[in-house]
């Protein structure tokens, strides 16, 4: 008997929670609810869903905060519920790690979309070597700074890195040896979003070469792999 997908609900409109948590089981889904950030963490403590729909405005611990603590301690997919007037909230939720967004108000048939489609991407990723769990890593003539987001080079001249190609170097540093496609860059770096799209890949692509190649024109980091995507090749150490 398959078991259940687990779906954590996290908003403080108990109208919300009720629609949303009826909605998912009433579709097969197990359904946990929380009203703020704080009853996420205790229900993570007790178990792992397999995806949260988090609120954005909630008072307290907002859920900006709360997707920055998941993002810190386990490695859960998100779909941010957003206003539309909450503009900066939804770009900032992307760049910290929410895989999606649904605006408010929302017919429940598109967040069930939207829940299937992230758990499709989830599942079908290929598996990590490893995250990053030193602060300076190691490879070829650069020394990645985590916590400062820049490379430093044999010279010892730093580079600053933008939102952009730190998050695509990570992926790399991740799946070292891996091809990954463009949609699962895309995937790994920012979640699927309405502006995701293939080119944007390949410039970021382009751009991080520029900067950790000795000649971008002949990669040797960063392997294009023609109809398949993209491989890090280089061996990866703690520094």
């Amino acid at each position: 008997m398959e078991v259940a997908q687990h779906i954590a609900v996290v908003d403080d409109h108990r109208d919300i929670r009720d629609l949303v948590g009826k909605y998912l089981t009433q579709q097969g889904y197990r359904v946990s609810v929380a009203d703020s950030t704080a009853a996420l963490k205790r229900l993570l403590d007790r178990s792992l869903p397999d995806l949260i729909v988090l609120d954005v405005m909630m008072p307290g611990e907002d859920g900006i905060a709360a997707c920055r603590h998941v993002r810190g301690t386990v490695d859960v997919p998100i779909i941010f519920l957003t206003a539309m007037a909450e503009e900066v909230d939804r770009i900032v939720g992307l760049e910290i790690g929410a895989d999606d967004y649904v605006t408010k108000p929302f017919n429940p048939r598109e967040l069930l979309a939207r829940i299937k489609a992230v758990l499709r991407r989830v599942h079908s990723l290929p598996p990590q070597r490893g995250r990053l769990k030193a602060n300076a890593l190691r490879f070829d003539r650069w020394t990645l700074n985590v916590g400062r987001r820049e490379l430093v080079g044999l010279d010892g001249v730093a580079v600053a890195l933008s939102t952009a190609e730190f998050r695509l170097l990570t992926a790399f540093i991740e799946h070292v040896g891996i091809v990954l496609s463009r949609d699962q860059l895309l995937d790994l770096t920012a979640g699927r979003s309405t502006d995701g799209f293939d080119r944007a890949v390949d410039n970021q692509v382009s751009r991080l070469r520029k900067k950790i190649e000795a000649d971008p024109k002949n990669p040797m980091l960063i392997k294009t792999h023609w109809g398949g995507g993209y491989c890090f090749t280089a061996e990866v150490a703690q520094a």
